[in-house]
């Protein structure tokens, strides 16, 4: 389904949320999805917002200040499926599932999906998609560089020109997984895509 419709004459909003960087490539992955961005053929069809070293709190006010039309995390995810955030000091804050699921219930009107590009983001991603359309997790433990060649297709997907019947969510996580196979990653059954009972086939 092409979830755009009449609202793809205004660009629509990806926020990048970005917290505890330790080990890992933020600044490459935000750069990845700013160039695919920048290259795809609907450019213009998005704007992108980037908020790092996020707190509990900064994700709250971001997501209702922006009103995005996709919202992208990258960090740190731990095996309970809680994501790494960080507290005033810097310091690592665990937010559950429950917590983020919660928080995008206040916003399912706005933002249609949800990328957790985090290792054992798969439970949050489940119970972020009883409100949000669609929701991306991982499944295990995703290298850095597999996090990154899936954030670049998947965004390289979304600015494709599509049919006005493809649903371009799923046309955009394909993409993401057909980058993984290309460099011939070993973790390409890691990324898994959740989607909202409304929309599952």
């Amino acid at each position: 389904m092409n979830l755009f419709g009449q609202q793809r004459k205004k660009p629509q909003k990806i926020l990048i949320l970005a917290a505890i960087p330790h080990g890992l490539r933020l600044d490459k992955e935000i750069r990845n999805i700013e160039d695919a961005i920048q290259r795809a053929n609907e450019r213009d069809l998005f704007e992108i917002k980037v908020r790092t070293a996020v707190r509990p709190q900064d994700i709250r006010r971001a997501i209702a200040e922006e009103q995005p039309f996709i919202v992208h995390f990258c960090g740190h995810g731990e095996q309970d499926g809680s994501l790494q955030l960080e507290d005033d000091d810097g310091n690592k804050r665990a937010v559950p599932p429950s917590g983020l699921a919660s928080l995008f219930k206040l916003h399912a009107l706005s933002v249609q999906c949800v990328l957790l590009n985090a290792c054992y983001s798969e439970k949050p991603a489940e119970a972020i998609s009883e409100y949000i359309n669609y929701a991306v997790g991982m499944n295990n433990p995703i290298y850095d560089s597999t996090a990154i060649e899936f954030a670049k297709g998947f965004y390289d997907g979304l600015g494709y020109k599509i049919s006005g019947s493809q649903d371009i969510f799923q046309r955009a996580f394909d993409e993401g997984m057909v980058a993984i196979q290309m460099e011939n990653l070993s973790q390409d059954l890691i990324p898994i895509l959740k989607k909202k009972l409304l929309f599952r086939k």
